[in-house]
């Protein structure tokens, strides 16, 4: 089973729309669930880290593979990521992919990951980076099965 643990929910309407797609068809290959958190406010960015952490590692069980999405985490290609979630799988039953809200993941969460990824240098807005990594999950089971989808 594929979990993606989240801070902050879609706001906008397309971005639900985009969700629902890719959800529709990453269900023909694994079970998926979204898990979202409340994105905490305050101005003391230790204090946010920490709230969300708390909410966060309520969804992660110890045996979890847990996927840290950090922008200092290795970059990989979308071969590379689905020969990872292939391997994977053979010895967990759940992947988790963690993302976190405005200022990341508390260093605890990036400590717990089996795995620390990025998706690139750039800053993404959450919402949009939710639906790349649903793209790309999408995208790493149509290799899997060996599907015409990947150029």
């Amino acid at each position: 089973m594929i979990k993606i643990l989240c801070v902050g929910k879609l706001k906008e309407q397309y971005w639900k729309d985009a969700l629902m797609e890719y959800q529709k068809r990453l269900l023909k290959y694994t079970k998926f669930s979204i898990i979202e958190v409340s994105d905490e406010t305050g101005n003391h960015i230790p204090t946010i880290l920490e709230q969300e952490k708390v909410l966060l590692m309520k969804h992660i069980d110890s045996k979890d593979y847990v996927v840290a999405m950090a922008i200092e985490g290795k970059e990989i290609s979308s071969i590379e990521l689905s020969k990872m979630i292939d391997t994977i799988v053979v010895s967990y039953s759940n992947i988790v992919f963690v993302i976190g809200g405005s200022y990341g993941l508390h260093q605890d969460i990036k400590n717990r990951a089996n795995c620390l990824l990025s998706f690139s240098k750039l800053t993404f807005p959450h919402q949009m980076f939710r639906i790349l990594l649903l793209e790309q999950l999408y995208r790493s089971y149509k290799i899997i099965n060996h599907e015409n989808y990947h150029k």
